[in-house]
C-alpha cells in the first residue's frame, strides 16, 4: 500500500458500518491515514463512540459536516437509505473531493447527480475484506484525476486486492461474482460439512476438514501463477472408476455446473433492477 498518497488527506466515511470499519481498521493498522484524520459519519452515536474507542477516530452524526470537511468521501452506506443521504450531500462535498462509494448497485451517474459532484469512484468489495483478504474491482468517472485514482487505490488497498476497470459495467458483473461469491463458497462448505456429520464425523472435525480442504486447493490453484487450468487440477485428483470420479460424476447429473451459472445470471439481474430503480425486482 503506497500511504503517501493518502498523507494529510482527510477522509470521511458516511456510513460507519461493517465494511467501513474495515477500510478504517487497514488505514489505520498500515498507518496510511492517521486516525485524527478520519470521521466517520453515522445516527447512531453508540456505533460512532464505539469506532472512535478502537481506532481513535472522529465522529459526529453529521453528514453533511464530514462530507465538506473532507478530501476523500467514502460513502459506505446500505442501498437502501441511499435516497435519503444523497440530498444531504448534494452540493455539500469540495469541487477537488474524492467520492468512493461501496454502495451496491448505485451507478456513477446516480452519485454524481445526487450529490452534484464529478469525481466518483465505484467500487465492488466482498467481505473477506473485513480481515484484508477482500478483492475489490472498481472503476471511476473520466473527471477522476489520476493523482485520485492513486488515493482510491490506497484506500481500497486496505481491504485486499483491487481491480480496476474501465467500463462500469463490469460492477455488476463483479457483484453477481465476486461481491456475492463468499455466498456460494459458504454454502457448498456448509452442504460439504453436513455430509461429513452424515458419514460421522464429529461437527469440528468436519468444518476443519473443509475449511482446510477450500483453503488449500484454493492456494495450490494461486501457485500455479495462472498457468494451469482448473480442470488439469481437477484430473489430477480424478482417477479412473475412483472416489473422486463417482462424486463427480453425481455432481454433473445434479447439474452442479449450471445451477451455479444460473445463480449467479440471477444475481446480476438483480444488481441490474437495484442499479436501474434503486430496489430489487422480484425473480423471473
Amino acid at each position: 500500500m503506497n500511504a503517501s498518497t493518502l498523507q494529510g488527506q482527510r477522509i470521511a466515511f458516511i456510513g460507519p458500518g461493517t465494511m467501513a470499519e474495515a477500510m478504517i481498521a487497514g488505514l489505520v493498522r498500515e498507518g496510511v491515514a492517521a486516525p485524527e484524520a478520519i470521521t466517520a459519519a453515522g445516527p447512531r452515536q453508540e456505533r460512532l463512540d464505539t469506532l472512535k474507542a478502537r481506532y481513535g477516530i472522529q465522529g459526529t452524526t453529521d453528514n453533511a459536516a464530514a462530507a465538506r470537511q473532507a478530501d476523500v468521501v467514502v460513502l459506505s452506506i446500505k442501498p437502501q437509505v441511499l435516497g435519503k443521504v444523497l440530498p444531504e450531500l448534494h452540493g455539500q462535498i469540495a469541487p477537488d473531493a474524492l467520492v468512493l462509494s461501496i454502495v451496491a448497485g448505485a451507478p456513477i451517474a446516480r452519485l454524481s447527480e445526487g450529490m452534484a459532484h464529478q469525481a466518483v469512484v465505484r467500487a465492488m468489495p466482498n467481505t473477506p475484506a473485513q480481515i484484508g483478504m477482500g478483492i475489490t474491482v472498481w472503476t471511476a468517472s473520466p473527471q477522476v484525476t489520476k493523482t485520485q485514482r492513486a488515493m482510491a487505490r490506497g484506500v481500497l488497498a486496505a481491504l485486499g486486492e483491487e481491480i480496476f476497470m474501465e467500463d462500469e459495467v463490469y460492477l455488476d458483473m463483479a457483484t453477481a461474482l465476486s461481491g456475492t461469491g463468499p455466498a456460494y463458497v459458504f454454502l457448498f462448505m456448509e452442504a460439504l460439512v453436513d455430509a461429513g456429520v452424515h458419514l460421522g464425523f464429529p461437527r469440528r472435525v468436519a468444518e476443519r476438514l473443509v475449511v482446510q480442504t477450500v483453503q488449500g486447493a484454493a492456494a495450490y490453484y494461486e501457485r500455479q501463477q495462472g498457468e494451469v487450468h482448473l480442470a488439469h487440477l481437477r484430473n489430477q485428483v480424478t482417477s479412473p472408476g475412483g472416489t473422486s470420479a463417482a462424486a463427480l460424476y453425481y455432481l454433473e447429473k445434479a447439474g452442479f455446473r449450471t445451477a451455479i451459472s444460473r445463480a449467479v445470471w440471477a444475481a446480476y439481474e438483480r444488481a441490474l433492477s437495484l442499479a436501474q430503480n434503486g430496489k430489487p425486482q422480484p425473480p423471473k
